[in-house]
């Protein structure tokens, strides 16, 4: 094969990859990351942060299958209970004077066909980054017949311990044991 020949078919590799790649930016007006925490074992509180941003990348062709950035506002912590909303926002909790943010990156996105199933990655709260995985029970993409633009949307599930992020207001009266249900919706980027 000679140089011109190959360098085509190089080009054509990169164009097909980029081709395949497609960018959606998370609509925070349909993005609730949403968890469950026990209240010193008779009921469990139920929260959600109210502001999320970020963007994922859908590359199906790829080894990662794509990539996943998100970044949650943890000023926007509400429980639906004032007093608990502001002792959240403390230093005993989140301390969101010395860290506004909860952030999670991807690190591989799993598909079944064209069905994303799960997505592994790493959770960073209250500066301790660790691994997280998502399970995805349900993941669709459509044409939005309003913006005329394709949205993809899932419903993920996780869970994990709280203590290990350093999260220990209460231990060991309260579980640290924590419950994430997130609703995403990403809008496909022009």
């Amino acid at each position: 094969m000679n140089f011109k020949k190959l360098l085509l078919s190089v080009t054509l590799l990169v164009l097909a990859s980029a081709a395949s790649s497609q960018t959606y930016n998370i609509e925070p007006g349909h993005t609730y990351p949403s968890f469950e925490a026990d209240h010193m074992g008779i009921s469990f509180w139920r929260g959600k942060f109210t502001k999320t941003s970020g963007k994922v990348v859908l590359d199906r062709g790829s080894k990662t299958g794509g990539s996943m950035d998100i970044v949650i506002d943890a000023s926007t912590i509400d429980f639906g209970h004032q007093k608990m909303n502001e002792h959240a926002r403390g230093k005993d909790m989140f301390n969101i004077e010395k860290f506004p943010t909860v952030t999670y990156k991807s690190s591989a996105l799993k598909f079944e066909g064209d069905k994303l199933v799960a997505v592994e990655g790493e959770m960073t709260m209250l500066g301790v980054t660790k691994p997280m995985s998502l399970k995805v029970n349900q993941f669709k993409c459509i044409m939005h017949p309003m913006l005329k633009r394709e949205v993809c949307g899932a419903d993920a599930s996780a869970s994990f311990d709280r203590s290990d992020y350093g999260l220990n207001y209460a231990l060991p009266r309260f579980s640290p044991e924590v419950k994430l249900a997130i609703q995403v919706e990403a809008i496909k980027a022009d």
